[in-house]
């Protein structure tokens, strides 16, 4: 079996290429192909949805927030992007008129609203993506537990490494919300 016939493109700098071995850079030559074709499946969604980048993680962060029980506030959806609460109304505004979000008295707070997804919405991220999520837990429910346990050891440490500003400090991570402050 070549390498080229398994994804495994070793860079041969020290050692010929071989089929059976797989190498950090092979790896890490994976890793950049996986992104590269998560970024084109998002950018295939974005445009079989009609939206905009900022559009799909607005939806993305209340989808999450709703199956977690979560009251989600523009606020929130604010600091979890990281963008001005004036530009997050604009963008609300949007996918409201579009039909994938919704604002509603906040159930606890009068002053405030919350902000929820549409039946439709839910049901056109599903149909739009769940295919591809079945294939993608088909993978990882194939692999063995402690394979498991390897991919998860790599995948968090690649997250630490990227993670790292100039500065030596951990940046936050947009998926927990812990979004940096921006400073002028």
């Amino acid at each position: 079996m070549s390498s080229s016939s398994t994804g495994f493109e070793s860079s041969g700098y020290w050692y010929r290429p071989d089929a059976t071995r797989i190498g950090s850079v092979d790896v890490l030559n994976l890793l950049r192909r996986y992104r590269s074709a998560d970024q084109e499946m998002r950018r295939r969604t974005r445009d079989s949805m009609g939206m905009g980048e900022t559009d799909l993680l607005a939806l993305r962060y209340v989808l999450r927030a709703e199956r977690e029980g979560e009251v989600f506030t523009p606020g929130m959806l604010a600091k979890r992007i990281g963008i001005s609460t004036a530009s997050t109304t604009v963008l609300i505004d949007r996918l409201e008129r579009s039909g994938h979000l919704a604002r509603r008295p906040h159930p606890s707070d009068r002053r405030s609203v919350v902000v929820v997804s549409t039946t439709g919405s839910d049901a056109e991220v599903r149909k739009t993506l769940g295919r591809m999520h079945r294939k993608m837990i088909d993978v990882a429910d194939a692999l063995e537990p402690q394979e498991l346990v390897a991919v998860a050891r790599f995948l968090g440490g690649m997250i630490e490494a990227v993670e790292v500003s100039d500065a030596g400090e951990h940046v936050a991570a947009r998926e927990t919300g812990d979004v940096p402050r921006r400073t002028a």
